[in-house]
């Protein structure tokens, strides 16, 4: 793992670029974006996307969140107040397309609707002309079996990190912004994001890259 206190875009996307020059025979790359709940993980892989777009690469930017288990599923689990937990995803489901992609497959995969604070069937395409994929969730590099099996489609993982007061406050606006009242906002960071984030930093040894904000 390499540390960094700070990144620049124009770093990662040099990187990504490395990385596809030396991938064999056309092969495409997966690139991963680990970290706790209000990292910045999504605002990095849209960046690093629009980046390599600019740079003439065709991108495929695929969230892992759209592979949260369905409320429908989670009553059925007893898990709706877990929601967000790693044990509400559906992690075998996003190592088999991960596994397409890695082949060179056109897919069609899910994605997380927030205003509805649901999955949204088969709703981002990810063509066979994609050179490059950046896929970012918050347990990419956690060693249960199943999690493993998505880390393994990887070329490199990176783990993003923040201040934590900074991230917390980025969670509680979050939720606000999506419905909930700021005292239901802050008891449900506290007693789950949070839980959510030490299990995810724990896993930021085994990351490629460690890098913290944006410069």
């Amino acid at each position: 793992m390499i540390h960094r206190d700070t990144y620049r875009l124009s770093e990662l996307t040099d990187r990504a670029l490395r990385l596809l020059s030396r991938a064999p025979g056309g092969k495409r790359v997966l690139i991963g974006i680990a970290g706790a709940p209000g990292a910045g993980k999504t605002t990095l892989a849209r960046a690093l996307a629009a980046a390599l777009a600019a740079a003439g690469i065709e991108v495929a930017h695929l969230p892992m969140d759209g592979f949260h288990l369905a409320d429908a599923a989670l009553d059925q689990l007893g898990l709706r107040d877990r929601k967000g937990a790693p044990e509400t995803f559906d992690p075998w489901g996003y190592a088999a397309l991960l596994s397409r992609i890695v082949a060179g497959e056109a897919v069609w995969a899910p994605s997380f609707e927030r205003d509805l604070e649901q999955p949204l069937a088969q709703s981002i395409r990810v063509p066979s002309t994609a050179r490059i994929v950046i896929s970012e969730g918050n347990y990419l590099l956690l060693p249960a079996p199943e999690w493993q099996a998505a880390a393994s489609c990887f070329d490199e993982i990176w783990f993003c990190q923040i201040d934590d007061d900074i991230r917390r406050e980025r969670l509680i606006s979050r939720h606000v912004r999506f419905g909930k009242t700021p005292d239901q906002a802050r008891e449900w960071v506290d007693r789950l994001d949070e839980g959510n984030a030490r299990i995810v930093s724990a896993t930021a040894p085994a990351a490629d890259l460690l890098i913290g904000h944006a410069g």
